[in-house]
């Protein structure tokens, strides 16, 4: 069941300090670390999602982009464990391609841990396909997997 309040905003600096206990409940290694978090919040480069549901913040998403080019590139996603499986991953995913779309972007690509099942089948229930396999691509050895998505200005029905 989806949360019914969920609202998702671009993150601000107030959210520091949700966003890194989010990543840490969430990720054991290749963590973004507080000074990356504050980097990613004031660059032009990036896109700091948040997903609140009655002001808590139960996700969040960073987009990178690149000058020129029209793939962006959604670096990291986590969703608070008491808010999965309730659509708040798919709203972030949303909110991430309509990012990218403002951007001039025409594609999204992400990497997701070869054992990440739950995301692997978020990306692909949203369009996305699977690029290439990525032995032993994160910090503690796992492999990884890439997707990429043709991004459209209409939304799907």
């Amino acid at each position: 069941m989806p949360l019914v309040s969920l609202r998702v905003r671009r993150a601000v600096e107030g959210d520091l300090s949700a966003l890194i206990d989010l990543e840490n409940a969430s990720f054991a290694s290749d963590r973004i670390s507080p000074r990356q978090w504050r980097w990613h919040l004031e660059s032009d480069s990036a896109r700091v999602l948040v997903a609140l549901h009655e002001r808590r913040l139960v996700g969040a998403c960073v987009v990178f982009f690149r000058k020129g080019s029209d793939l962006a590139r959604l670096y990291s996603m986590a969703v608070a464990e008491d808010a999965r499986g309730r659509r708040v991953g798919e709203q972030l995913l949303e909110a991430a391609e309509q990012a990218a779309l403002r951007s001039g972007c025409r594609r999204l690509r992400l990497e997701v841990r070869a054992g990440n099942l739950a995301a692997q089948r978020l990306y692909e229930r949203n369009g996305y396909r699977r690029l290439a396999a990525l032995p032993a691509y994160y910090e503690d050895g796992e492999d990884g997997w890439r997707y990429e998505k043709a991004l459209s200005r209409t939304p799907a029905a």
